[in-house]
């Protein structure tokens, strides 16, 4: 399958307290949460930080046994994934699986933006990869600023009619 460049839809960032965070990222940058979510099922509070040309995802854990909260407890707060936009999904997993790629999702899953799956990091050089492919609208806008690919193609958005 030919596909074009990948465009970074955000860097998703493990942090103990999503407000003191936003001390830094707030205050010393001057960026804004433009979209927050809790995320019981995953035992997540999230909050959406648009930087200039892509977002920043901040991952505050609510349960201390949560995979973040195991994760803060390893390495401390940090990069935690970083997540590309794809127009197709299912279509990309079944090309990196057919490729060798090992995979955490085999298939996509519901995400605070639309559908997600991860890579095993091992496949990435240790680094967590996401795909998101962004939920469409009735109108057909995307829940989350347009980041467009090398062709032109909207793989990620954050707008201000997200819940």
């Amino acid at each position: 399958m030919e596909q074009s460049p990948l465009g970074i839809h955000h860097v998703g960032i493990a942090v103990p307290s999503i407000d003191e965070a936003m001390h830094f990222y707030g205050d010393t940058l001057g960026l804004a949460v433009v979209d927050s979510l809790d995320l019981p099922d995953r035992q997540l509070k999230v909050a959406f930080v648009q930087a200039a040309n892509t977002l920043i995802e901040l991952l505050e854990p609510t349960d201390p046994d949560s995979t973040v909260s195991r994760f803060l407890e390893r390495r401390g707060p940090g990069l935690h994934h970083l997540c590309f936009g794809t127009p197709d999904i299912r279509e990309h997993l079944r090309d990196l699986r057919d490729k060798g790629v090992e995979l955490i999702d085999e298939a996509p899953r519901p995400g605070a933006h639309g559908e997600v799956a991860f890579l095993q990091p091992a496949a990435a050089l240790g680094v967590l990869v996401e795909l998101l492919q962004p939920t469409r609208h009735e109108d057909g806008a995307a829940t989350v600023t347009a980041t467009e690919s090398h062709e032109g193609e909207v793989v990620g958005e954050v707008g201000s009619d997200t819940a």
